[in-house]
C-alpha cells in the first residue's frame, strides 16, 4: 500500500468520493466532456459500480491518472478482476491488464498540455489500461 497520499489528498478525496463523483455521473463519459465512466466490479461483493474518472485515450488502451495513490477502491477491484470497461466520448471500451505506471513512462504517451496539468497536480502513478481486443 502506498503511503504518498499527503492528509490533503485525504480529505479530497472523500469529498470527491461522496460528493463531487455522484454529480458527475450525468455528465461523465458523453460526448465533448472531459471525464469518462469506468465501469468495474467489486472484487468481494461483485456489485457493479460506475467510477467517474479522467482517461486519456492512448495507443493500445487508455491512460487514467491516480492522484490519489493506488489504494483507491476502483483500482483494486479492475486490478483483482482485470477488466473494466470506459465510457468516453459517447462510446464504451471493454478494457484489461491494467498496469501501474509511474509518470515518466505515462508522460509521452499523453498530450502536452495533459502531462503538464498531471505534474502541476503532482500525480506521480497512473494505471493504463489495454483495449480489450479478444
Amino acid at each position: 500500500m502506498l503511503t504518498e497520499t499527503p492528509p490533503i489528498r485525504g480529505v479530497m478525496r472523500r469529498f470527491n468520493k461522496h460528493v463531487l463523483n455522484p454529480a458527475m455521473m450525468h455528465l461523465a463519459g458523453r460526448k465533448h466532456f472531459y471525464a469518462a465512466v469506468l465501469r468495474h466490479t467489486g472484487r468481494r461483493s461483485g456489485r457493479h459500480y460506475a467510477t467517474p474518472v479522467v482517461a486519456d485515450r492512448v495507443a493500445n488502451g487508455f491512460i487514467v491518472p491516480l492522484p490519489y495513490g493506488t489504494d483507491v477502491d476502483w483500482l483494486r477491484n479492475v486490478r483483482a478482476s482485470g477488466e473494466a470497461a470506459v465510457s468516453l466520448g459517447g462510446h464504451t471500451y471493454d478494457v484489461v491488464e491494467p498496469e501501474i505506471i509511474d509518470a515518466a513512462t505515462a508522460g509521452p504517451q499523453l498530450s502536452p498540455s495533459r502531462r503538464r496539468v498531471f505534474q502541476a497536480f503532482g500525480i506521480k502513478r497512473f494505471v493504463k489500461l489495454k483495449m480489450d481486443r479478444s
